[in-house]
Order: structure tokens, then sequence, then C-alpha cells
């Protein structure tokens, strides 16, 4: 015998959410964010229309976007504005991707100098129609960045590069100060949340950064409230472990629109601080789990701790 539909949604109303139940899940007090209005908002909004720049903060409707651009932290999303994969948890266009801009990675460097930026983060769409999946692009901009504002640390935030042989040995020859790519979720959802990716895939590019410059911070994360289990994002922490990954995320799935994949729950706030101790214990060096958590939020605050744990750590280790 089956359940009622109303009788389900009053014994699991963290679920009533559903492709043949429209019923919307109200967010949680935890979750709500204000609308940005500050004055520092509007002026690095300025600054990215000036320099004709796409941000991951707008393009994937980021909630943290008014606290970030307030204090004039912004991710910058390279390799254009259209991604050749149609991930259903994420907001970016989907389409046939726009031609390189060859003067981007200057436009980037330009606008982290007049932010006065110390840490900066760079992500991209995915581009499987380059070559190298737009990887020398990366390294342009790293490069520009640096030689525009010296004192800047860059993270970037990089797709796959799947089946784009040399990409990671690009990436890793220039030294980035973060290397960050997102297993997003449990390898149980992709064929429904990342359909164009592989999971194993994106763990051995992890693994091959470390193989190729053991010194380098790497950093991935995912996100909750799609369906997984507590059980499957402890196996997903021991893989990002078993890859030597030093930096966790782990933040509250928000589905931008009604087509896109629907959240299943909203995490508790005692459950995030439950996978922040099991990380802690696994060996991570950082972790950052919340619901608001997002690869870059507060990210230049979050690699300075990262440093000092890191050395903390080693330093235990040699005493």
């Amino acid at each position: 015998m089956t359940d009622a539909p109303d009788a389900a949604r009053l014994r699991h109303p963290e679920k009533a959410h559903r492709p043949d139940n429209p019923v919307q899940l109200r967010k949680p007090d935890w979750i709500r964010v204000k609308a940005p209005t500050s004055a520092e908002y509007e002026q690095t909004r300025a600054l990215v229309r000036e320099h004709k720049l796409a941000t991951v903060c707008e393009e994937a409707a980021c909630p943290n976007i008014g606290q970030c651009w307030q204090k004039k932290h912004a991710t910058f999303m390279i390799l254009g504005s259209v991604c050749t994969r149609a991930c259903s948890f994420c907001n970016i266009a989907t389409g046939r991707p726009d031609l390189l801009d060859p003067h981007e990675p200057q436009r980037v460097a330009e606008a982290t100098r007049k932010l006065g930026l110390t840490h900066v983060v760079i992500t991209s769409v995915d581009r499987d129609d380059l070559p190298d999946g737009g990887a020398q692009h990366f390294v342009d901009t790293i490069n520009a960045v640096r030689k525009e504002s010296p004192g800047t640390t860059v993270e970037i935030l990089t797709p796959d590069f799947q089946k784009k042989p040399g990409a990671a040995e690009l990436i890793a020859a220039v030294k980035p100060d973060v290397f960050n790519h997102n297993l997003e979720t449990v390898p149980r959802l992709y064929p429904t949340i990342r359909p164009g990716a592989r999971y194993f895939g994106s763990l051995e590019l992890l693994k091959s950064i470390k193989r190729i410059d053991p010194h380098l911070f790497t950093k991935s994360g995912i996100m909750v409230g799609l369906g997984e289990t507590k059980e499957e994002v402890l196996q997903v922490m021991d893989d990002m472990r078993s890859a030597d990954v030093d930096f966790l995320t782990i933040g509250q799935y928000l589905q931008p629109t009604p087509k896109h994949a629907a959240v299943d729950r909203f995490v508790h706030p005692d459950e995030f601080a439950y996978y922040t101790e099991m990380a802690k214990g696994k060996g991570f060096h950082m972790v950052s789990a919340s619901a608001l958590t997002r690869s870059s939020y507060f990210a230049g605050d979050d690699f300075r701790k990262l440093k000092e744990n890191r050395e903390a750590q080693l330093h235990a280790h040699t005493r």
C-alpha cells in the first residue's frame, strides 16, 4: 500500500518537492539573505561593467553577491559566458560558446588591481570545443594578474578539462596559489545532476595536480540537498582525501529556476556542523560547510587560514 500524497508530505515535509509534485519548499530562516543595496556593491558592479567582464556571482545567481560585492570581492568568469555543458544545477547559459577573447586576461588583471584585491578567484564555463579546454587561457589570465597586481594571490576554479591531454600540466606549471575543481555532488547523482561530467574523471584531475606539484593547495566542494545521503557525503570526503585535497567546501543547493533540479531538502545547520567535524577528522587542512558556503565565499580569508593550518600540521608532524 502506498501513501496518499498528503500523508506522505506530512510525514516527510522536507521531501515534498518532486517532478510530480510542484510544491515549492519554503526557504528556512537560516538561508535567507538581504537584497544588495550598498554603495560598494554598486561600485563593484560598475567596475565589472566597465571592463566588460562576466562574474560567476551574477551568472550563477549566487546568494552571497551582496555581501561579497560590498567588500569588493568578485569571482571573475573567463572563457566567455556560454557553457558547452548543461548541468541541471547550474544557471549559466548553455549553447554555442563565445569566440575566445584574447584581451580578457588583461581586463581581469586591470579589474583586480582597481578593486585592490589581495586574493582573486578566477573560474570559467566549460569549453569542450577548445583543444585544451581553455587551460592556456587560465595560464594567460594568471600571468596577467600577477604582472598587473604582483601582491595578489590567485585562486582558480576550473572545469574538468575532460579528454584534454596536457591541460593539468599547463595549469600546474604556472603554480596558482589555490587549484579548485568541484566534484559538485555524489557519484550516484551524476547522471541527472552533472550528466556531461564523470565523477572519477574529476577526482583524477585533482590527483593529477597533486602528482605534478605536491605543494600546490587543492580545493574541492559539493552541494547538499540534492538527494544524497550522509554516508555518500562521507564517502566523497574519503575520495577527496585519497586525492590529497587540502580544502573542502560544502554548501546548500538552491534551485536557480523551476527548470533546474529541484531542492530535495534544506540541510539543517547541525548537519553542516557534523560534516565539518567529520571532515576535520579525515585530515582536511581547511573546511567550510554551511548553508551559504560557496567555493569563493570568503576565499581570501580562507586561503590565509589554509596556509596557517597546513604549516601548523606539518610542524606538528616534524616535532
